[in-house]
């Protein structure tokens, strides 16, 4: 277990290297610059500008002194904020978007779990169909669209639910469904297909002509390994969730790390575009490390070699 530890860490170093290297030369192969944007700037102010951020420096030398930040947990300033770290963006956006990202996740564990197994246990059956279409119109409606109808009908019309922050619990209904409808969908779905497929094994079989009770043949032995596949796909979208949607954020005004993204994105800022995106991926790549370990705990079979 330890010697397969340390190769995964290894493997997550080069991968995140991959992505810091990657993103890096991204951002400076574009044309212009993070200023250049500004209305009538001095060619010495900008010149100043660029000399203060060290933009100036060969290329090579600029991504040796982000790589050497990085190693310390330092993204280094905002380009457009001033006085503004990356590191304090990321501090105080996470946890907003986390709270958010939070909540959906929990939803989308206790509803679309629970109605792919129902909707597996009914086959055909009326249930089945309701859990499906839903499921299908959860999966084929865009979370922007969901938004925009909670915000026009709910806010604007009805005046149920505020259009933005995150003052109150009713806050976070409309950004908790806009946010988990597509996921919970897609979980429900995919938990109904390998429920029906774990349910016609011969392991399943055996334990119901042993005379197990229902109910153990089911969360025992059939759940657990249908399972699997749900793990698989929602450790990725954990890390997805919880650093925040670009979208979902920009919409409902929250001041997480998916609008400070989308502005950086709007503004050229180099390193907050690239600390935010070096922390989804650091976190997607710790997600799929703990979806690895699961795997064993839910299914003894699977083993990890050293």
């Amino acid at each position: 277990m330890a010697s397969y530890l340390l190769k995964r860490i290894f493997a997550m170093v080069i991968t995140l290297w991959f992505v810091i290297t990657i993103t890096f030369f991204l951002m400076h192969a574009i044309p212009g610059g993070p200023f250049s944007s500004e209305k009538q700037l001095p060619e010495e102010v900008l010149e100043a500008l660029n000399e203060k951020y060290n933009l100036n420096d060969p290329l090579y030398k600029q991504y040796f002194d982000y790589l050497k930040g990085v190693l310390v947990f330092d993204f280094g300033p905002s380009f457009k904020r001033v006085g503004v770290m990356v590191n304090d963006l990321i501090y105080s956006g996470f946890p907003v978007s986390a709270k958010v990202g939070g909540v959906s996740i929990l939803m989308i564990v206790l509803m679309g779990i629970p109605l792919g197994i129902i909707s597996a246990l009914k086959q055909n059956s009326l249930t089945d169909y309701i859990v499906t279409i839903m499921a299908t119109i959860g999966v084929a409606v865009p979370s922007f669209v969901i938004a925009t109808v909670i915000i026009y009908v709910f806010s604007s019309r009805l005046g149920f639910l505020p259009s933005h922050g995150l003052t109150t619990w009713r806050h976070y209904v409309g950004p908790v469904i806009s946010l988990s409808g597509f996921s919970l969908a897609f979980v429900a779905r995919l938990t109904r297909s390998s429920m029906l497929e774990v349910m016609q094994q011969d392991y399943i079989r055996t334990a119901r002509a042993k005379g197990l009770d229902e109910g153990v043949v089911i969360f025992k032995h059939a759940l657990k390994n249908a399972l699997i596949p749900v793990v698989t796909y929602m450790g990725p979208m954990i890390a997805a969730i919880l650093t925040g949607s670009f979208v979902i954020e920009r919409i409902f005004a929250i001041p997480g790390m998916g609008k400070h993204f989308v502005e950086s994105v709007g503004n050229r800022d180099y390193t907050v575009i690239m600390g935010i995106t070096i922390f989804y991926a650091f976190f997607a790549i710790v997600m799929i490390l703990v979806v690895d370990i699961l795997y064993g705990l839910i299914d003894p079979r699977i083993k990890f070699s050293d």
